[in-house]
């Protein structure tokens, strides 16, 4: 194979993709377009990406919002079964690199007030340098708050780390 498979797209469960939309705008400052609203909206997350820290020239890949009610597309018109949000076990975990504009604390109370669930806060991960927290959103999908670590990383009083 020549070229490998190329990742385009990743789409959240929500029995409710305008309160999600919402949600993420007000928790990432995200831009989140209805396409169409309440059927499927998707997400601008963020600029470009980084390399080397500076802007790189390439977008940053979306992602989306899906109504499980009827999750398109797909060719039946009506859908199909389920059409429930998972309740058990784990979800998809999403990695979001945090802003210097912005901070992890900021994220996950503004998540928390909003009617997420904390799942950890103050822990630092020496394998791959990186601060971290996270929350569950009120529809269930995980999301891990990360902040690279630097040249000399120092992990404060009272956090956890492995």
């Amino acid at each position: 194979m020549g070229y490998p498979n190329t990742l385009i797209f990743v789409d959240f469960p929500s029995d409710d993709p305008e309160a999600t939309a919402r949600f993420y705008e007000e928790v990432f400052g995200w831009e989140v377009e209805g396409r169409p609203a309440g059927v499927f909206h998707r997400i601008v997350p963020g600029d470009e990406f980084l390399k080397d820290g500076e802007p790189s020239g390439v977008g940053n890949l979306h992602m989306g919002i899906h109504n499980i009610a009827n999750a398109r597309p797909h060719p039946n018109p009506d859908g199909v079964e389920p059409r429930t949000l998972r309740t058990e076990g784990r979800s998809q975990r999403m990695w979001i690199l945090v802003s210097p504009d912005d901070s992890a604390d900021r994220i996950l109370d503004t998540a928390l007030s909003l009617g997420a669930t904390e799942l950890w806060r103050n822990h630092y991960w020496a394998e791959f340098n990186g601060f971290n927290c996270a929350f569950e959103d009120p529809w269930g999908n995980t999301f891990i708050l990360w902040t690279q670590g630097g040249d000399d990383p120092q992990i404060p009083e009272g956090w956890t780390d492995e």
